[in-house]
């Protein structure tokens, strides 16, 4: 617009901002979230992992469990959650196998069912508590660096009065000397909003994404186990957990019946 680049370059302003903000992010928040939400962060640079393969995955996972349950038993599947890291079942699905969550969140059921769990009531019940209290734990990270965006412009203010206040000591100076100072300490403001809303607070709505896709892919994991809870064959059960997905990333009927069909005999 005509206007000198130059003048957006306050590297003590930035300081001041993002400086503060740093801060401000470790004072408020104990050393658990801190670790979990440098972690998150540098996960967006590798994209979300739930994607339609990884459901196809996980519904051909389901799939062989609930067909070991139906044909041999739930006894059956004891070895395979005691040990998961040397299942063949669990191994023919390395990409689940790797998300440690998810893996024990799934094991840790079926070992209920194992010791006799029957009731779909009491157990809809207890997924639902620990996925709400999972859901607690990953808003702490994303209401962590909201809360940082939420401050860094009011942050640019303190750097933009920091600036006056500077200007204010070279009152005596021309004209054009002065529009420096006071458009160097103007930028304070700016540089507060526009880090704030264009960088901070779009990751904080990443993280909340990508939180929020993993708590589907559990719920996912939920509807399935509930479904044969309830007493349906395997293929049903199955739907039942596709059915819980959204639709940008659910697979067809066809495309998970094509997936188990080529499933090694369990």
């Amino acid at each position: 617009m005509g206007g000198y680049l130059i003048v957006l370059v306050q590297p003590f302003e930035g300081l001041i901002i993002v400086g503060s903000a740093i801060g401000a992010f470790i004072i408020g928040n104990p050393p658990f979230v801190i670790k979990r939400t440098i972690k998150a962060v540098l996960g967006l640079l590798k994209g979300s992992p739930y994607k339609k393969e990884s459901y196809i995955d996980l519904l051909s996972l389901l799939y062989q469990i609930f067909k070991v349950a139906k044909t041999k038993g739930m006894l059956a599947l004891e070895n395979h959650v005691e040990h998961p890291e040397e299942s063949s079942l669990f191994q023919q699905f390395p990409n689940f196998a790797k998300d440690h969550h998810a893996l024990v969140f799934l094991c840790d059921y079926l070992r209920m069912l194992t010791l006799g769990t029957d009731n779909p009531h009491e157990m809809e019940a207890l997924i639902d508590e620990e996925l709400e209290t999972h859901h607690q734990e990953q808003e702490q990270i994303s209401g962590a660096i909201r809360n940082m965006a939420d401050g860094m412009p009011a942050l640019g203010i303190v750097a933009a009065v920091l600036g006056v206040i500077k200007t204010m000591g070279s009152i005596t100076e021309p004209p054009e000397v002065l529009g420096h100072l006071i458009g160097g300490a103007l930028v304070g403001t700016f540089l507060g909003v526009f880090i704030s809303y264009g960088f901070v607070a779009p990751v904080a709505v990443a993280c909340k994404a990508v939180h929020d896709a993993e708590a589907k892919y559990l719920q996912c994991i939920k509807a399935g186990i509930l479904a044969h809870l309830q007493g349906n064959p395997p293929a049903v059960s199955v739907e039942f957990a596709r059915k819980a997905l959204l639709e940008n990333v659910r697979p067809t009927f066809y495309e998970v019946e094509e997936a188990v069909q080529a499933l090694p005999p369990v």
